[in-house]
């Protein structure tokens, strides 16, 4: 029976982790300074490098954590990234520091909080550029199709664990309710009209290989995080015709995991523009050309939102996307319903913030 599951993190020496002097709960990467093939043509950091790193540090963590006890050992699988916002773009030449930590475990998943901070090495100064929430399930080494138990976290409040099981039961229910999508295909249109989805829509197919796997043949989840983050830039440069970045990500489903030999097909499409933002929705399907008793299937889903961008740096007016078909517009009020949630959202937490 397939589960709900991401891609696992290879061996890495990091399994045999009984006895880190560093608490197991806490994890902080080595900091890693911006180079130019981490970014786009103006300097900016891909929305994919950083998503790459943050799935690296809760992978290395929630792995420590589900190795913890004696027992079965095991590698942690990214199963679900909760929206991830982009508060602050990075640029090349700073210093990226990332941190993580566990604030959740049930019976057979971790939640791990990461904080991603940008340090401009010449002044010192630095800033908050992303937080997320990631979601993991322990496999078992001997079998990867297997999900052993999670040895429980210790709370400081009672409170924690309450908020904790709160947003398990949430995630659960979402990631379940996106695979209704499993049989969406994208399909291509001849000569289609300027700021229409057909217009911008783009698909990229890559051979999976051994770069981009863990040492038991899956792909990383920062790979394909990465690569998503790349289409869904292509979708958004070539609606505007501008420089564009990631604002957010909403959250990432993983359905199942990629093995290595697989022709991955991932491909975007806008779905709802305001006046100063483009939701992109991201589908992964997996063909495992090699093994021809498995058909393909999707692998992960995702919504990506960019905003224009101009040379100074300020944020540009989006031309409006022309939906066409029934499904364009329903497409279209279902994304313009999850903008107004998520404004309402940013505006309540602006009004219970303590003014100054």
């Amino acid at each position: 029976m397939k589960k709900l599951l991401g891609p696992a993190l290879g061996f890495l020496a990091l399994v045999s982790c009984r006895g880190f002097l560093r608490p197991l709960a806490v994890y902080s990467a080595r900091p890693r300074i911006m180079r130019p093939d981490d970014a786009n043509i103006v300097g900016n950091v891909h929305g994919g490098t950083i998503l790459k790193m943050i799935e690296e540090a809760g992978a290395i963590i929630s792995t420590r954590h589900c190795n913890s006890q004696k027992g079965e050992t095991c590698v942690a699988a990214l199963a679900r990234v909760e929206r991830t916002d982009f508060l602050s773009p990075m640029c090349i030449g700073e210093v990226a520091h990332v941190s993580a930590e566990i604030t959740y475990t049930s019976k057979h998943s971790v939640e791990v909080q990461v904080t991603v901070m940008s340090e401009n090495i010449l002044t010192g100064a630095r800033r908050v550029t992303n937080k997320a929430a990631l979601w993991y399930v322990p496999l078992s080494l001997k079998n990867v199709d297997r999900v052993l138990e999670v040895p429980p976290l210790v709370y400081a409040r009672k409170e924690q664990e309450e908020e904790g099981r709160k947003r398990y039961e949430a995630q659960k229910l979402e990631r379940m309710e996106t695979k209704w999508k499993n049989g969406d295909i994208m399909q291509p249109s001849i000569n289609p009209e300027p700021y229409t989805v057909s217009y911008s829509q783009s698909t990229l197919i890559h051979l999976v290989g051994p770069s981009d796997c863990t040492l038991h043949g899956f792909v990383h989840g920062g790979v394909t995080m990465k690569l998503m983050d790349e289409v869904a830039g292509i979708v958004a440069a070539r609606h505007c015709k501008t420089n564009v970045v990631t604002a957010s990500v909403d959250a990432i489903n993983f359905h199942d995991k990629i093995q290595k030999g697989c022709v991955i097909t991932i491909s975007g499409r806008m779905t709802f523009t305001s006046n100063k933002s483009m939701e992109i929705e991201v589908l992964v399907d997996a063909d495992p050309v090699t093994l021809h008793s498995q058909e393909r299937y999707r692998a992960a889903s995702a919504f990506v939102t960019y905003v224009s961008l101009s040379k100074e740096g300020k944020t540009l007016a989006v031309p409006q996307l022309l939906v066409e078909t029934e499904e364009e517009k329903k497409r279209f009020e279902e994304g313009k319903s999850r903008y107004l949630q998520m404004k309402a959202k940013r505006q309540a937490q602006i009004d219970a913030a303590p003014q100054k």
